[in-house]
């Protein structure tokens, strides 16, 4: 079958009630993080992977915490596609909400719910289009698995990297069908959360000259740390790095120096920049306020996610994006992401060249009355089809993979995107 045949049988046999119900279905199960709760969603996908003619494993990682992992027949040789996507969603309050956070409703070409975006509505358009091929007898030239995950939302530990850490991750390329507005997403910013801890003396409030404020130091830090621009090039997808002081917490009451104070930090990391070099660079800003480490106040580093990225020209990329120009009529647009990914695990520990490519708009993810246009889903089956329907592997793909330079190991356990 040429690719102007394969391109037209593919648009004809789209179906946008099963995307859309599978999205509606995945919606009204709750899966929210934390806790979790993905058991309650593997188990309906587990039963209904026997009518996509999927092999199912289910992996616990820890009670309650579950992934799904699914082969669509096993074609020894032939190269691997992995389909990477996570089940579990951010927190919700129903009352904030116009429409039911899990009812699934659609309204104006748009249907409604926690997850719809981030990213329940890529997974059901990823199973969707495997049914399209299917049942256009079409025979897959690779062996298509995917990966239905936890604990994304939380930094993955109980999902893919416990995956990883299993030795059960294998594959040629990855997919992540995570929302980018049908953008291909080639490169995410890491992060560090750190604890600062200034220490001051305490006095009597009466005469605060007696002592010193561990909150006025505190301020200090929030205030340097917040208006520098750290040393680093712009990326051309992520830009400039950020620090945002999230949290301060200091003082036992108004008539007392504070002895202690506490600044909680989130300082996002671009491709190239380590953990040792991240650190650093906060421990030097806050020098030049006159503090030193150790002594007037303590750097705790809780949480390092390592940024990743992989070249425009890779093969795989080149292979996405002609997919999408083929079922489209135009090409797709690049971009990176602020937050990090499970994607970053295959690309900086495995070196599986892997794109992020999916259906709804960042905007959205995350926020009251997530959405999902239900023309990007249809959009995103039509892909997704075709690269299952097309997909070779290339002899380079194992190469150029696009780590990143970011020191692999993480300070504590991964944390939240």
């Amino acid at each position: 079958m040429n690719r102007a045949d394969l391109v037209r049988q593919i648009r004809a046999a789209v179906d946008v009630e099963a995307v859309v119900g599978l999205t509606r279905d995945l919606v009204r199960i709750r899966s929210e993080n934390p806790p979790g709760r993905e058991s309650e969603i593997v188990g309906h996908l587990r039963e209904r992977a026997p009518d996509l003619g999927l092999d199912a494993a289910v992996v616990e990682t820890a009670p309650g915490r579950q992934n799904l992992l699914l082969t669509a027949g096993a074609r020894p040789g032939a190269p691997v596609l992995l389909v990477n996507g996570h089940l579990d969603t951010v927190p919700v309050r129903p009352d904030a909400w116009r429409h039911e956070p899990f009812g699934g409703q659609v309204t104006d070409g748009r249907l409604y719910g926690r997850g719809s975006a981030d990213m329940k509505g890529g997974v059901a358009a990823a199973l969707t289009a495997l049914q399209v091929c299917r049942s256009l007898g079409l025979e897959l030239p690779c062996e298509l698995v995917f990966h239905l995950v936890a604990d994304e939302e939380l930094g993955g530990a109980q999902g893919t990297a416990a995956l990883v850490a299993r030795d059960l991750v294998h594959a040629d390329a990855c997919l992540d069908p995570e929302p980018t507005g049908l953008r291909l997403c080639l490169a995410e910013r890491g992060l560090m959360f750190a604890t600062v801890a200034t220490n001051g003396v305490p006095a009597h409030g009466s005469e605060p000259a007696k002592g010193r404020s561990a909150i006025i130091s505190a301020a200090a830090i929030a205030q340097v740390l917040h208006d520098n621009e750290f040393p680093q090039n712009p990326h051309p997808l992520l830009g400039r790095t950020t620090c945002n002081v999230g949290t301060i917490r200091g003082g036992s009451g108004p008539n007392v120096v504070p002895e202690e104070c506490r600044l909680e930090i989130d300082r996002r990391v671009l491709p190239g920049e380590t953990l040792a070099m991240t650190e650093q660079g906060i421990v030097d800003r806050i020098a030049s306020l006159g503090l030193a480490r150790g002594t007037d106040y303590e750097l705790r580093v809780d949480t390092f996610c390592e940024p990743s990225e992989i070249a425009e020209g890779h093969p795989f990329v080149e292979f996405v994006a002609a997919a999408c120009t083929a079922m489209t009529g135009r090409a797709p647009g690049t971009t990176g992401l602020p937050f990090t990914t499970d994607a970053r695990f295959m690309r900086n520990q495995l070196a599986i060249p892997s794109v992020v490519f999916g259906p709804g708009d960042l905007a959205v993810a995350h926020a009251v009355d997530e959405y999902v246009e239900v023309d990007a889903l249809v959009t995103a089956v039509g892909v997704y089809a075709y690269l299952f329907a097309a997909f070779t592997g290339t002899p380079s793909m194992a190469d150029n993979a696009g780590t990143s330079s970011a020191a692999a190991g993480a300070a504590g356990a991964p944390g939240a995107r």
